[in-house]
């Protein structure tokens, strides 16, 4: 028996997100989840949203997390998770009309977000929808005290990681056809990006 993983920032965020996610998610039925870590978000949305497909994903150290909430909330539109690591070249064939990412592109180094932004290129389907959920600086300055300690602490840990530019982020979403739509300010000074793709 795995002991279900468990992550605060999660118990904390999870309402304001799925208050983004009604609005941006109302019209979709394929969401790809890209770094489900302990699962949490995904059942807890997934129960909200029942008439999502909520397809969780991850590399493989937290499938077995995943799947014990998974097990517990036994929810029919909340998939068993695929083996997703944006830095390689095995994105799911599927198409997704909403992909979903919270917390996932200040742990990465740039190259991964890179990556992460084409692989969302090559399964977001035309007119689908990207929300991204986390810090963000704006014009290079961090937009709070709490934010640029945090940011260090990612850099003491992994000097490739650190909070993101928005406008560098928002430039490869555009590469991809994404079109900002919402940059809506969510607690503990973070953001949720709401891009939609063209056609």
């Amino acid at each position: 028996m795995i002991n279900k993983p468990y992550s605060e920032s999660c118990e904390q965020n999870r309402e304001p997100i799925l208050a983004v996610l009604k609005q941006a998610f109302a019209d979709r039925s394929q969401v790809l989840e890209i770094g489900s870590g302990t699962g949490q978000h995904a059942v807890y949305f997934g129960a909200d949203l029942p008439y999502l497909r909520w397809q969780t994903s991850d590399v493989l150290a937290y499938h077995p997390g995943i799947r014990a909430w998974l097990a517990d909330a036994a929810l029919p539109n909340v998939l068993a998770p695929l083996e997703l690591d944006v830095s390689l070249q095995h994105w799911p064939n599927s198409r997704y009309d909403a992909v979903f990412s919270a917390n996932t592109l200040h742990i990465m180094g740039w190259p991964e977000v890179i990556r992460f932004f084409e692989g969302v290129g090559a399964v977001l389907a035309p007119g689908g929808v990207l929300v991204v959920y986390g810090p963000f600086n704006y014009n290079g300055q961090f937009t709070s005290e709490s934010n640029a300690r945090f940011d260090g602490w990612l850099k003491a840990r992994d000097p490739a990681s650190g909070v993101r530019d928005f406008e560098a982020v928002d430039a490869l979403a555009r590469g991809q056809g994404l079109i900002l739509q919402q940059d809506i300010a969510m607690p503990a000074n973070n953001r949720s990006l709401v891009w939609r793709r063209l056609g």
